[in-house]
């Protein structure tokens, strides 16, 4: 990958072995990236770039406007969220294990030591985060196992900077992004699909997309919806 400058905006250029050039605009900045066929020179790139440069301006000044969250302090009603839905944090010291409730329809209680401090709260968010996570996950490989007709031999989650999964194609392994588990259950289904589908086609190729639209034909609206939903203060982009 390389960058280049159009009208003054930096553009990330890959050239793959794909027929057509695929230009995104991804959040949270409006970064723009290229897909272009290893033939296509960077002056055709320009000049594609500078034909959609109102659309890219739209998308950027989309993001710009989308709702971002402070560097959270794990405080008494400090705003989470959990699967797409917006909650209030309690915070109850005790002596008993740490963990986290829902209490109700807008309320998470986070139980920690007397005196713990942020890092430990997160510490406790985040391992519960981890293991509803895990919990979700299995269930969707399984039926996409036999809808797609491949097998993944590996999963896993982890904290991601840049990506909100990753496949390898040899291990048949994916890997998920954390902060998956606050954004709408079918965010995550859209991202487990979205990885599975590069055991059938490697790159994002014509080929990928018209697989992602026959098994899932509402990919496009499940990926507006993931870059809708409120940003944490870290840098995730897909």
């Amino acid at each position: 990958m390389h960058r280049i400058s159009v009208n003054g905006m930096p553009v990330d250029v890959v050239r793959k072995d794909i027929k057509n050039l695929h230009l995104g605009v991804y959040p949270p900045e409006g970064r723009v990236r290229v897909a272009a066929p290893l033939r296509v020179d960077d002056e055709a790139v320009r000049l594609a770039v500078i034909t959609k440069l109102p659309w890219i301006r739209r998308q950027q000044t989309r993001f710009g406007l989308q709702e971002r969250q402070s560097p959270r302090e794990y405080t008494y009603r400090e705003t989470h969220y959990y699967l797409g839905r917006r909650y209030l944090l309690n915070v109850v010291e005790q002596a008993g294990p740490s963990r986290v409730e829902v209490s109700n329809s807008a309320g998470l209680d986070l139980y920690v030591p007397v005196g713990s401090d942020v890092q430990k709260r997160e510490q406790v968010v985040l391992g519960w985060y981890r293991k509803e996570l895990k919990a979700l996950i299995p269930p969707m490989i399984e039926a996409w196992e036999e809808t797609l007709g491949v097998t993944v031999d590996d999963w896993g989650v982890r904290r991601m900077k840049t990506r909100w999964g990753s496949c390898n194609v040899e291990a048949r392994r994916i890997w998920l992004n954390l902060e998956l588990a606050k954004k709408p259950v079918q965010c995550l289904e859209y991202i487990v699909v979205h990885e599975m589908m590069h055991l059938l086609e490697r790159n994002h190729t014509d080929r990928f997309r018209d697989l992602m639209d026959r098994f899932m034909p509402q990919w496009r609206y499940h990926r507006d919806l993931l870059n809708q939903a409120p940003l944490s203060h870290e840098t995730w982009c897909y």
